[in-house]
């Protein structure tokens, strides 16, 4: 048996393929009795109709097939469904419901009228957002020559931190640990100029030794522990979960969400790294240190300080090799990293520059010392061993043989380029410090009339300077530093 209805429209006829077999049924269709149906529920039968008169009218008409229109039962009918005379009729196979456009055909239906085509599906789809992936940025080739760990002085770049990390890392972790910490690790490199790279960051300075004490100790006094002052002010652990959405807040507070591939691995002798592969800029971030109360101070060191400056660079006149020697700058670093660590523990209640100062000294002593000395002589501020073995890894790496005395003493330019900065902060213009890209703030004033400044980034905690520099005094208070020590250490 087979039912019609045909909508008073242009000429199309609506065609349903089976009846509506009981008043039950029809309840269910839309067609509730008048005494059980809300005035919202009348709404949806008008709607329904009049959507599907709008649908029929851009069909060009044509003769349908002749019949006789069906006849409604009763309950069908708007007078038996309390609706006033006159109310479109109830089509017996819509159901109200919440999706869609608000109705559901229970029956299929067949439109008969001339065939139209139809504009083709829009192409862009609003992505989903998950906590596991962020927007995929577009590859920047022209970037990596601002995010390069490394130059020479032939202007060939390598990234300084790949090339000097083991092989055989893992393997003699292992063996180390085995022998109750009385192993040197024999390290192996798969890059053959490591001899070049280590001949220009093998000599380690003990011009901020004392400092780099008196701070690990001043930390000390007041947290009995390096583990209880980082459990005190850096919080627990995160999961992968909370890092992405940390993450993903920060990135909508600097306005560079879409712009950054972000990684997470534990695999990182570093709690962070700002790098660019192929062409994109990665921040990757070991899991194993991402704290609570860390993460943020991490993000401005990587992306408010390392990113933005190198995106600022790129329009800079001094933006490859050849354009640094014309201008004659100085070296980015240590003012580089240096403003980087201060922006780590801007905010933080105790900006204790542990991490720096136990790096510089670190650097000093493995000099001095072989792996297994430096480690021993470590643990008077370290207690918890595989602390201990990550800082040891990062001042022996680049040395085969750790049972000789050596270092890689880059990582004394936290320390070096936070006391610099410090020492002049009340000179520095650190908006245009940021602006003026990948420069020495010994450069500034005499770059600024060559920058380009439109269009430039800046992170948005530089945006208020008194904020900024009463911040950066308390890290001056906390770690007592005075201004007479650092004149007198920096000229």
């Amino acid at each position: 048996m087979r039912t019609r209805r045909a909508f008073p429209s242009n000429g199309g006829a609506v065609t349903s393929q089976r009846p509506v077999r009981n008043a039950a049924a029809r309840g269910r269709a839309g067609c509730a009795p008048a005494s059980t149906r809300g005035p919202e529920q009348a709404q949806p039968s008008a709607l329904v109709c009049a959507s599907l008169a709008a649908l029929l009218r851009l069909v060009p008409p044509r003769v349908a097939e002749s019949r006789p229109p069906c006849d409604l039962d009763s309950e069908a009918r708007p007078e038996a469904r309390g609706c006033p005379p006159g109310s479109p009729p109830c089509p017996a196979r819509a159901v109200p419901t919440v999706r869609g456009l608000g109705w559901t055909m229970l029956e299929s239906i067949r439109v008969t009228g001339n065939s139209i085509v139809l504009p083709p599906k829009p192409k862009n789809k609003v992505k989903r957002c998950h906590f596991s992936t962020l927007p995929k940025p577009k590859p920047q080739p022209q970037l990596s020559r601002s995010f390069e760990k490394g130059d020479d002085s032939s202007g060939k770049k390598f990234c300084i931190l790949t090339a000097i990390k083991p092989t055989n890392l893992e393997k003699e972790k292992l063996r180390f640990f085995k022998s109750d910490y009385t192993y040197n690790p024999q390290f192996e490199y798969a890059n053959s100029s490591l001899p070049g790279v280590l001949a220009k960051h093998s000599s380690a300075s003990d011009r901020f030794l004392k400092q780099s004490i008196n701070i690990m100790e001043l930390t000390l006094q007041k947290y009995g522990s390096y583990e209880k002052f980082e459990q005190a002010t850096g919080g627990s652990l995160l999961s992968k979960t909370r890092i992405w959405s940390h993450v993903r807040r920060y990135m909508v507070k600097e306005g560079c969400m879409g712009e950054i591939v972000v990684h997470l691995t534990e695999d990182l002798l570093s709690r962070a790294s700002m790098t660019v592969v192929n062409g994109c800029p990665t921040l990757t971030i070991n899991v194993s240190t991402a704290r609570e109360h860390w993460l943020e101070g991490m993000l401005r060191h990587e992306i408010g300080t390392h990113y933005f400056r190198g995106i600022n660079n790129l329009q800079q006149p001094w933006n490859s090799w050849t354009g640094r020697k014309k201008h004659e700058l100085k070296p980015n670093n240590p003012t580089e990293e240096g403003l980087a660590s201060l922006h780590s523990v801007l905010f933080r209640k105790d900006p204790f520059l542990w991490r720096a100062a136990l790096l510089y000294y670190t650097v000093y002593r493995a000099s001095q010392m072989s792996f297994c000395e430096l480690f021993r002589d470590i643990g008077k501020f370290v207690k918890d061993p595989g602390t201990r073995w990550d800082y040891c890894v990062r001042a022996k790496r680049g040395w085969t043989d750790t049972s000789q005395p050596g270092c890689f003493s880059k990582d004394q330019v936290y320390l070096d380029g936070i006391l610099q900065i410090l020492r002049y902060r009340d000179t520095i213009d650190f908006h245009l410090l940021t602006a003026l890209g990948k420069v020495s703030y010994e450069d500034v004033d005499r770059l600024k009339g060559l920058a380009v400044t439109e269009n430039t980034r800046v992170p948005h905690f530089l945006q208020d300077r008194d904020r900024y520099m009463e911040h950066l005094e308390k890290i001056m208070e906390v770690n007592e530093l005075a201004d007479r020590e650092l004149k007198g250490l920096i000229c």
